[in-house]
């Protein structure tokens, strides 16, 4: 058997070029998430190959997957920015981290099942869909906002802040930064490119709608530009009521002849916040149960039981540790990729020595200054777009836990749990403590799991009444 289809780990150079095509499927969801957050897509680079390597040496090296910036976390960081600053939401984000490891502890004590019953899906449902859907208050400019999408971080964040994106405003929704048309022309090109990727997609394609979506996005916006469409609708432009920050072009490569070819990344690291760590950590509810599915699904596609060997309370650990070391230096918390889950299952290669390849090609790329300035070119309406897709999907994932897991949603218990989670997620209760206020999708998590715990389940497990 080649060694790249061995599930043994053995490191060679003629493999650095698969492990490069293995970073470049989960290269667009990567950037993605620092790109709508504010984070510096350079240190998410680091921090993904960083973390991935972190997570190969507690596993040791039995894995082949890659670990990169979490889906789940992006609304919490967009409130988190805005209200505390990036410091202060990396304390949040190092403590979710810590979460896993605790998890990790309590899974070896008491196996796997221990996961299920704490966190069931009655509970992992409807904080997924919070995560979605949620809406918080409107606030300040956000501390640390991209200045190339000024303020595009604000107020309410997930559904609306997508729209508001969309349709060339800024997340609050106070200021146009493109013209209306000319927005709903760039996020529909890239909503619909990622959209048919997935559905028509074949092989490879079908791996990268993201990436996809946003580079016929950013192509169509240079098309508008050359051929003065962009410039004649923003000369004809109304704003109305709201600020006008539009200009005649939508893509300037000034940024990227100014930047440096190769600079160090911009790592911030965290400042000491409770209020943060209460809001943020409940939110690693999801993807820790996300992560055993994961597990399960590369273990179904190489053929090996990861939950055994080495153990899901090592991959737990290992992802916890690689979340904990990405905000330690101002990166997005770390997941496991299903991306390139079915990129190993396309290519057969279950060498987990490939993973270390794609790793080292997202470190070396992070000191590319130039990559930087050229992500931070992309259009708002181009995010928009995807992020349109992307916070609907986290949403459909939460409602497809409760459809799967098959409980009767309607008996006491179950309804209370999920109607609370929600109502107290989207609406925004929040409760002040007195050294520390409690709200948003932290305090619905902990809520969710508290009432899992000590409500009696006489008949909850029950499955939906068939008619």
């Amino acid at each position: 058997m080649s060694d790249v289809h061995s599930t043994e780990y053995n490191f060679k150079p003629k493999n650095a070029l698969l492990g490069a095509q293995m970073l470049f499927v989960a290269f667009g969801a990567l950037v993605l998430v620092p790109l709508l957050t504010g984070l510096d897509a350079n240190v998410a680079l680091f921090t993904a190959g960083a973390g991935t390597l972190l997570f190969q040496v507690v596993t040791r090296g039995k894995v082949p997957v890659f670990l990169a910036s979490s889906f789940a976390f992006i609304a919490p960081i967009i409130y988190g920015v805005q209200t505390w600053g990036i410091p202060s939401t990396m304390c949040g984000l190092f403590g979710a981290g810590i979460l896993y490891v605790i998890l990790s502890m309590l899974i070896r004590i008491y196996g796997s099942n221990m996961l299920r019953r704490v966190l069931p899906p009655v509970v992992t449902g409807p904080v997924i869909m919070v995560i979605g859907l949620i809406l918080a208050p409107p606030g300040r400019r956000a501390h640390g906002a991209s200045a190339r999408w000024p303020a595009a971080r604000l107020g309410c964040t997930g559904a609306p802040v997508a729209v508001h994106m969309a349709l060339g405003r800024t997340g609050d929704g106070s200021a146009w930064l493109v013209p209306n048309t000319t927005a709903m022309i760039i996020a529909g090109v890239a909503l619909l490119t990622t959209i048919f990727a997935s559905l028509l997609g074949k092989g490879w394609i079908k791996l990268i709608p993201i990436l996809l979506g946003i580079a016929v996005g950013y192509v169509t916006s240079i098309i508008l530009d050359i051929t003065g469409f962009t410039a004649a609708q923003q000369a004809a432009f109304d704003p109305g009521a709201l600020q006008n920050w539009t200009a005649p072009v939508l893509v300037s490569f000034g940024k990227i002849a100014e930047a440096p070819l190769l600079a160090l990344p911009n790592f911030t690291f965290p400042t000491w916040n409770l209020e943060a760590i209460l809001f943020i950590v409940p939110v690693a509810i999801a993807p820790a149960i996300e992560h055993f599915g994961d597990i399960l699904a590369i273990g179904g596609i190489s053929g090996k039981d990861y939950v055994k060997d080495p153990g899901i309370h090592k991959t737990m650990l290992g992802d916890g540790l690689a979340t904990s070391l990405a905000a330690m230096l101002g990166g997005p918390p770390n997941t496991t990729y299903s991306e390139v889950s079915g990129a190993v299952a396309l290519t057969r290669a279950f060498n987990p020595a490939i993973m270390t390849w794609a790793a080292i090609t997202a470190i070396i790329l992070a000191f590319v200054g130039k990559l930087g300035a050229f992500l931070n070119t992309i259009p708002v309406p181009v995010m928009g777009g995807i992020m349109i897709l992307l916070f609907g999907a986290i949403t459909v994932i939460g409602i497809n836990t409760l459809v799967r897991a098959g409980n009767d949603l309607m008996l006491p218990r179950n309804l209370a749990i999920v109607a609370i989670i929600l109502v107290f997620g989207i609406g925004g209760m929040s409760f002040d403590l007195v050294i520390v206020k409690l709200g948003g999708i932290g305090l619905a998590g902990i809520v969710g799991v508290v009432m899992n715990l000590i409500l009696p389940c006489k008949d909850c497990n029950d499955p939906c009444p068939t008619r």
